[in-house]
């Protein structure tokens, strides 16, 4: 008779069957939502005071992005729920070109 740990060697691993979903569905991603960004020198950010305004590289009306723990996955525009701001989604990023960034 054989090895118990032979026979496990030779059987294929079926990772799909094996593998339970909702371990992933459990597990706590940050979501935030970035409506541009600006570079500057510490010197100019030293001058910053209350009423200061800093221009941002997004054009007005542009899509806001909407990212996965730092990774962009859709971009959407601000809306109002329940005296609330939240996000519409306009546009999903494809799972494939998600991956690509990660």
């Amino acid at each position: 008779m054989a090895d118990e740990s032979e026979v496990l060697k030779d059987e294929p691993i079926d990772r799909e069957s094996s593998f339970n979903t909702e371990v992933l569905q459990n597990i706590p991603v940050n979501i935030s939502v970035e409506v541009g960004r600006t570079k500057i020198r510490i010197k100019d950010l030293l001058k910053l005071k209350q009423g200061s305004v800093l221009e941002l590289e997004r054009i007005a009306g542009e899509p806001l992005d909407l990212l996965v723990n730092n990774t962009v996955v859709a971009q959407g525009e601000v809306v109002l729920v329940n005296e609330r701001y939240g996000v519409r989604l306009t546009h999903v990023i494809p799972s494939e070109d998600r991956i690509k960034n990660v």
